[in-house]
């Protein structure tokens, strides 16, 4: 691998970020732009460093020399276009660093509902004194809808808590955090038996909409949905209809099929509902742990070896 590689990053770098690329890639020239002023640089660009929900389309056409992707996030919904998919274009994902902020935000949210929060904190702001039903995540179980490196974190925690796991994914492995595994054509039977179920799929063509009006009907009435994969795994028509009709308890929404969530929602008024403004992977050290894994695979790259988390462009993960 030639010492001249030019690396385009659409994101501002701390200088701590830059030391760490630069030790990894001593000789390489990095440029730190906004999408938007990007395109001069794309003619040289040997590797683009961008977020998985940014459509690069028209900078990758621009590149004629881009070798490899690198997605500082876990998701890759619009880089996957068709252009790619043909080409010899590397494409690799930050899977693997969102596992500790994610699963410690989906333990506040199940911690928030079964002790009150949800509704003690509307209370508070009208100075209302009273007490709301409380409950316990001990000895409860946790249905978890992808077991993947978010997955298994979550599923670690909720095991360390005295929890039940079960969970759901396409290769049926040996799990040491989780009691029983089950197939994706499984999924409703593992639905029944749950009190808080955790979706955390990438979203592709299989898992858009993989929550419709059947799967809620195949929860308990009293359990938990939490969603901190993509909105658009769940028909949120369907899901407000479900929380309107009581056949689930209720729902903790990081992420949303249109985003902002549009000031008509249902869904801000249901006092059963906790929304987070797809928060749920952010961390102060978010950015230091990608770009550690972004400089792992550069010296990869660079030495010829095997990248780390290449994606399959076709399969979106």
């Amino acid at each position: 691998m030639t010492a001249t590689l030019q690396i385009v990053v659409l994101n501002h770098l701390a200088d701590r970020h830059l030391e760490v690329l630069q030790h990894a890639a001593p000789h390489c020239t990095i440029h730190m732009v906004k999408p938007e002023s990007a395109a001069p640089l794309m003619a040289e660009a040997d590797i683009l460093a961008t977020w998985g929900h940014l459509d690069v389309r028209d900078l990758y056409r621009a590149a004629p020399k881009l070798k490899w992707i690198h997605a500082l996030s876990a998701g890759v919904e619009q880089l996957t276009f068709p252009e790619l998919q043909s080409s010899s274009v590397i494409l690799t994902n930050s899977k693997g660093i969102h596992g500790i902020p994610v699963s410690e935000h989906v333990l506040s949210m199940m911690l928030a509902f079964t002790r009150g929060l949800n509704l003690f904190i509307r209370q508070q702001q009208q100075s209302i004194w009273k007490r709301v039903p409380t409950d316990e995540i001990y000895e409860k179980t946790i249905a978890i809808v992808g077991l993947g490196s978010i997955g298994r974190s979550i599923a670690k925690r909720a095991k360390g808590l005295g929890m039940t796991v079960l969970a759901s994914k396409q290769e049926q492995t040996n799990e040491i955090f989780v009691d029983r595994l089950y197939r994706p054509d499984q999924m409703h039977q593992m639905l029944a038996e749950a009190d808080f179920v955790v979706v955390a799929v990438p979203l592709t063509e299989t898992t858009k909409e993989l929550f419709t009006i059947e799967e809620f009907r195949s929860m308990k009435k009293n359990a938990y949905f939490i969603n901190i994969a993509r909105g658009a795994v769940v028909n949120e028509a369907d899901l407000v209809t479900a929380l309107e009709q009581g056949l689930i308890k209720g729902a903790g929404l990081d992420v949303f099929d249109h985003e902002p969530l549009a000031e008509t929602s249902p869904l801000w008024n249901m006092p059963n509902v906790i929304i987070t403004p797809h928060i749920a992977a952010l961390s102060p050290y978010y950015l230091d742990r990608a770009i550690k894994l972004f400089a792992d695979n550069l010296t990869h790259f660079i030495q010829g070896d095997a990248l780390i988390n290449i994606v399959d462009k076709v399969k979106g993960y």
